[in-house]
């Protein structure tokens, strides 16, 4: 079992964890992420590992609270235990020595990139994060960023916090300036990773992007996490998350992304229905 040490609550859809997990937290590095299960019969969640501490031996997770089992999840409190804490499963960010490298961070998006701009930023590179989100609330670690990113840019798309608008107009500013951009790293809502990847392709600058396909297994045997990345059939949990963006077909990710939305939409109106129930989450 997996003992819950910390938990924190982000904003009315996203939560933190501090989980004590001594054999995942010796190995993982940066871009790697984790399965969970909330009891024996829950279901397998993948989270990527938003951070980790060797000497503590914790792994801390960020999700997003959107159907029944992170509904579960959410239930959870300090001193509970996980069933499965399952990892470090994924490649590990391949970190490049540049000089400048900047960040773009959507929603949740926050959580993977927080290492890997950190882990950089270690190594000696100048890094800049651009986060985005709904509203001000939405916003994630900018504080964080704040402790080793040279500049932290933040964009709404109400205006409640940083500039009103989308995280594509700023990396475009910046590049129309003539910021010179070694490369970038965008994680986030897919259409998101698209949009950036449409401002770095016509400038040829570097892109990569974690990719979050319907995924079950974690090992790349129940192939559903299947990718097409310059033409080639790639798994996202064995061969990514992380994959150069500008190869990448969006078009069809989004597609197979959208192949069970009614039925993810039955399952989350029942996933209501049973937290009331059960006396959980709204």
């Amino acid at each position: 079992m997996y003992k819950i040490l910390r938990k924190e609550i982000l904003n009315d859809v996203v939560e933190l964890m501090e989980v004590h997990a001594p054999n995942v937290s010796r190995k993982c590095e940066p871009g790697q992420f984790i399965i969970l299960r909330v009891g024996e019969d829950g279901e397998r969640i993948p989270l990527t590992i938003a951070d980790f501490d060797r000497e503590k031996e914790t792994i801390t997770i960020i999700y997003q609270i959107v159907g029944y089992s992170t509904k579960v999840l959410s239930t959870l409190e300090v001193g509970d235990e996980l069933t499965d804490f399952v990892g470090p499963l994924g490649e590990p960010t391949k970190l490049h020595q540049s000089k400048h490298v900047v960040g773009v961070a959507g929603g949740v998006g926050s959580a993977p990139l927080f290492p890997q701009l950190r882990a950089l930023a270690d190594m000696g590179v100048d890094v800049d994060v651009i986060i985005g989100g709904r509203e001000s609330q939405y916003v994630l670690l900018a504080d964080e960023f704040k402790k080793f990113c040279k500049n932290v840019y933040i964009t709404t798309d109400d205006g409640s916090l940083g500039q009103k608008g989308f995280v594509t107009q700023v990396l475009a500013d910046l590049i129309d300036k003539g910021e010179s951009i070694d490369e970038v790293i965008a994680i986030g809502p897919v259409p998101m990773m698209k949009a950036v990847v449409g401002v770095t392709k016509p400038h040829n600058i570097k892109t990569s992007v974690s990719l979050n396909p319907i995924m079950i297994d974690g090992t790349g045997m129940c192939g559903c996490c299947r990718v097409s990345v310059d033409g080639k059939i790639k798994f996202a949990c064995v061969d990514g998350p992380d994959f150069d963006g500008l190869q990448v077909d969006f078009d069809e990710l989004i597609a197979r992304q959208r192949m069970f939305k009614e039925e993810e939409h039955e399952v989350s109106s029942n996933a209501n229905r049973m937290c009331n129930l059960m006396g959980g989450v709204e």
